[in-house]
């Protein structure tokens, strides 16, 4: 088991342990029933953030991709069950060519999401639309005494990492994210493994978005809005560095868990949106401190730092 699963993974548990403590309301089974599909969501979406970070890039247009998503699945079926799997066709062919248009990953993502955005207003007018019977049978279904959602966050997180750990395309993409310039001198495409992160990534921000349009009976036009900080936040939790390289995705989707609960919890204790919102932030700030900062080497130097007490004569 990798540092960072072992070390989400225990914190996931301990965080129940202290919301059934001190907030049990958030553990309760029906609480539990309605965190873990919108859980299931943020971690689909994690998977494809992380396939970015990987490759050394970052994706600001996670908000903006799954805002459209979200509206295609809906507004283009208007109610239509037969009309939605040529809505998700159209979702998925919008993801593969959103993500071979890659140039500065910050720039290109940030100005890809303000063009998304001018996307969703322009086919939705801010209007919101109802989720279609089929997509909420999906998202709000209970199976097994399981939400739905659940197992296709299960499916997705063990495709993908099959696909990355296991295969010889996987251990190229890896290879190409953890030294790029080893990468062109072993003769590997590094351009077409970095774009493919971006291509992969959107497909998997429209499956979430069929898994979130499923959830809520009547979505917004700004429903990737609570994805961004969240899916960065699940990437660092997991253990993947935002510098590139290897990437632990089981990690990521059980930090997505983490991040779900402790929303939750925070909610259990009555506070602001802003307050969760800040929570977040920490969340994030605490995985980039606990992944990045060699605490073992800080620790001597401040030990080596104390004035050493002269004996008295």
């Amino acid at each position: 088991m990798s540092r960072g699963l072992a070390t989400v993974s225990v914190a996931t548990v301990g965080l129940f342990a202290i919301s059934y403590l001190f907030a049990s309301s958030s553990v309760t089974k029906g609480t539990l029933l309605t965190m873990l599909p919108f859980a299931s969501a943020l971690a689909i979406a994690s998977l494809g953030q992380t396939l970015v970070v990987m490759q050394g890039g970052i994706d600001l247009s996670v908000a903006g991709g799954l805002s459209l998503y979200v509206v295609i699945l809906t507004k283009y079926p208007a109610g239509d069950n037969s009309r939605l799997w040529p809505a998700i066709g159209a979702g998925l062919l919008n993801g593969f060519l959103i993500g071979r248009m890659r140039l500065n990953p910050i720039v290109a993502t940030l100005g890809t999401n303000a063009l998304l955005f001018g996307a969703v207003l322009w086919y939705t007018a801010g209007i919101p639309t109802t989720t279609t019977a089929r997509l909420a049978r999906v998202g709000g279904g209970v199976w097994l005494g399981i939400p739905a959602p659940v197992y296709f966050a299960v499916a997705a997180t063990v495709l993908v990492t099959a696909v990355a750990k296991l295969t010889p395309v996987g251990r190229r993409f890896e290879g190409v994210g953890a030294n790029e310039v080893a990468a062109r001198t072993a003769g590997l495409r590094v351009t077409r493994h970095q774009s493919s992160a971006y291509v992969w990534a959107q497909v998997l921000y429209c499956l979430a978005a069929a898994m979130h349009a499923g959830i809520v009976n009547q979505p917004t036009a700004y429903e990737g809005n609570n994805y961004l900080l969240p899916t960065v936040a699940a990437v660092v939790l997991g253990g993947t560095s935002l510098l590139g390289g290897r990437g632990n995705l089981v990690a990521t989707a059980v930090a997505a868990l983490f991040l779900s609960q402790l929303d939750q919890f925070v909610l259990a204790l009555g506070v602001s949106y802003a307050t969760r919102t800040l929570v977040q932030a920490g969340a994030l700030a605490v995985g980039v401190a606990l992944y990045s900062v060699n605490w073992g080497g800080l620790a001597r130097r401040v030990a080596g730092r104390r004035p050493t007490k002269v004996a008295p004569t």
